[in-house]
């Protein structure tokens, strides 16, 4: 192990302990600092070979302790993740990003099929979103993105080292580049936006996702999607996006979604008119119709029909049919009800 060795000794060295290696924390947090400098090297599989041996040979130290463990099992399918990639012949922008979700009716490896689904599409579409908003693209309200968009920025997912339940996604870079320079933003600056946008969000500071993102249409719609990728503390109680690079991450709980609304409320308030009263319509989304700009819920078997969901991103509110949902509206003459507000109940 030509390469992984040199670096042992050295953490030993540098904290002088004796030669019996990872019984001491001091020397442990160094050697795992070093063994992310290695990660960058992982170019070549003679490389990746030489961590893979010494990560399993590491994993049999009846003396590791339980964040080394977890150190090493995220060393390991980060190469493994590196081979399939290479085996496959397919290239990934750098700077993938690791999605947790923890709590709840969450176990160790596993989840409700249904709730992961759920916040795969959101990221999905958050990744495109963030891909329009970079090449300046008008806000779409109806349908796909674009084929261009689709094929330039494909997002896939990857397993990660079982945890609470975690996956990695990563961009693919386009099969053949392009004979001539283009404007179009590098698949990693899309990861590095998309993360930005996400603590923008996720900010108290509602001027910290302003910088981020100007156009108050996109800033509208990103709040909106990182709302639904937030929990609201029934199914789960944590969601945390990071940058495999990067320290820091995203915790979205309960508490983020709730943050979330009171940004978008006074958006929605000042858009009242004078007489209108709020009110809270709980209940299964049971139809949409953006053409004809309505939507209903079912509560308690009757039929609650909402008008004024023209304008309403189709992406943001199309994952929520028969699914329960809180309805925010506004009430005027008679009986009818506009709409203001909407987010998944779970």
């Amino acid at each position: 192990m030509t390469i992984i060795w040199p670096l042992v000794f050295s953490v030993r060295q540098q904290n002088k302990k004796p030669s019996r290696f990872l019984p001491y924390p001091k020397t442990s947090h160094a050697l795992w600092a070093s063994l992310r400098l290695v990660q960058q090297h992982f170019g070549t599989r003679l490389v990746a070979f030489q961590t893979e041996q010494f990560a399993h040979k590491a994993l049999s130290m009846q003396s590791l302790p339980p964040f080394a463990q977890i150190e090493l099992r995220g060393l390991l399918q980060a190469i493994w993740n590196e081979k399939a990639q290479e085996d496959a012949g397919i290239a990934f922008a750098p700077g993938q990003v690791v999605v947790s979700v923890r709590g709840g009716e969450v176990v160790t490896g596993g989840a409700p099929l249904d709730l992961i689904l759920g916040r795969v599409q959101i990221v999905q579409n958050l990744f495109y979103r963030t891909a329009e908003f970079l090449k300046s693209v008008p806000l779409r309200i109806k349908g796909p993105p674009s084929k261009e968009i689709q094929e330039k920025y494909r997002p896939w997912l990857f397993q990660s080292v079982p945890g609470s339940y975690q996956f990695i996604v990563a961009v693919q870079r386009p099969q053949q580049h392009e004979m001539f320079s283009t404007d179009d933003p590098e698949p990693e600056i899309l990861t590095e936006t998309f993360l930005s946008i996400l603590r923008g969000a996720a900010n108290e500071s509602a001027e910290v996702l302003e910088s981020v993102v100007p156009s108050s249409d996109y800033r509208k719609t990103f709040l909106k999607l990182t709302r639904n990728l937030a929990p609201t503390g029934k199914s789960f109680k944590e969601l945390e996006i990071r940058g495999t690079t990067e320290a820091t991450s995203v915790l979205l709980s309960a508490s983020s979604r709730k943050q979330i609304s009171d940004t978008l409320r006074p958006v929605a308030a000042s858009n009242g008119k004078v007489g209108e009263q709020e009110t809270t319509i709980r209940g299964t989304l049971r139809a949409l119709h953006l053409e004809n700009d309505w939507l209903e819920v079912i509560v308690d078997g009757q039929n609650i029909r909402v008008s004024g969901v023209g304008e309403t991103v189709d992406d943001l509110i199309g994952p929520m049919v028969n699914q329960q949902v809180v309805v925010r509206a506004k009430s005027g003459k008679g009986d009818k009800l506009s709409f203001i507000d909407i987010e998944q109940d779970e």
